[in-house]
């Protein structure tokens, strides 16, 4: 198949590498020529360290930098199979490119968004046909994490949500359908142990390092602290303030001033190599 992935950023660079390493072509696009190349050699490092390590096979490898296509113009969709959309979580923005991508995509082309917790029925009522949309969620790093949330929206047909969980698991991942519901599963539960460990730090209760410190001496990969700065500070505020408002301003979901105030202060994590702690 080829995968059409729009937006060069992290989350879409991932997207690529895992679906170039398991065979499929992949199509780029972002309206920007120097995302677009910094993306493209961050792949291929990506791919080369993958061989380097034992993970790839060499010809595969080389087959597979052969796959990517980019490009800064939409139409480069008009071939794709399934285009996943991994642009900034804001409704207007998205609403833009779907309108744009159901213009140039085929009539068959799956059209899905890899949005943390916008609601896939606002994202598809721009829509003619919003059976072809569905909710692929895939987790930071998506070539490393196996987790990958399937969402179906109230008009996503049945077998769009077969294909893509199919996909999934060609990928080497293990996708979870579920329903289209604020935060869907994983970030409902993940913004208790971002915006609890921002009361506790802000009641002066502990330090940012001491409940990192904590929360990974219990087991925890990552504290909540480090995990925000690896996502982006700010990508993780817009996720919060986007489930809070859908959740019509339930207490228990409502943004950290800290955490804005990072963001106002243009610490937004290791990609500006300074967040809630220094890089």
């Amino acid at each position: 198949m080829i995968i059409g992935i729009c937006g060069a950023g992290t989350m879409g660079r991932g997207i690529a590498i895992a679906s170039l390493t398991a065979g499929h072509g992949v199509v780029i696009f972002d309206i920007s020529d120097e995302a677009l190349t910094a993306a493209r050699n961050n792949v291929i490092e990506q791919l080369r360290k993958a061989v380097e390590k034992g993970k790839l096979d060499a010809a595969a490898c080389a087959i597979a930098e052969q796959n990517i296509v980019t490009g800064s113009s939409i139409d480069v969709m008009s071939t794709a199979d399934i285009v996943i959309e991994a642009i900034a979580e804001r409704l207007d923005i998205k609403h833009a490119l779907f309108t744009e991508l159901e213009r140039v995509c085929r009539p068959d082309a799956i059209l899905a968004s890899n949005t943390s917790s916008i609601s896939i029925a606002s994202l598809a009522r721009c829509l003619v046909n919003p059976s072809r949309f569905a909710g692929l969620h895939f987790f930071n790093p998506a070539h490393i994490m196996k987790l990958v949330e399937v969402i179906k929206g109230p008009r996503t047909s049945a077998d769009v949500v077969t294909t893509c969980v199919e996909f999934a698991k060609g990928l080497g991942k293990t996708p979870v359908v579920a329903a289209d519901a604020p935060g869907f599963i994983v970030n409902r539960i993940a913004r208790n142990y971002y915006n609890e460990s921002q009361r506790i730090v802000m009641e002066g209760a502990a330090s940012i390092s001491q409940v990192d410190t904590l929360m990974k001496g219990i087991g925890f990969k990552m504290g909540p602290f480090e995990l925000m700065d690896l996502i982006g500070v700010d990508v993780n505020l817009d996720v919060t303030k986007s489930q809070w408002e859908q959740f019509f301003h339930e207490p228990r979901f409502t943004p950290s001033l800290l955490q804005q105030q990072y963001v106002d202060a243009g610490l937004h994590g290791k990609k500006t190599s300074g967040g809630f702690f220094s890089y």
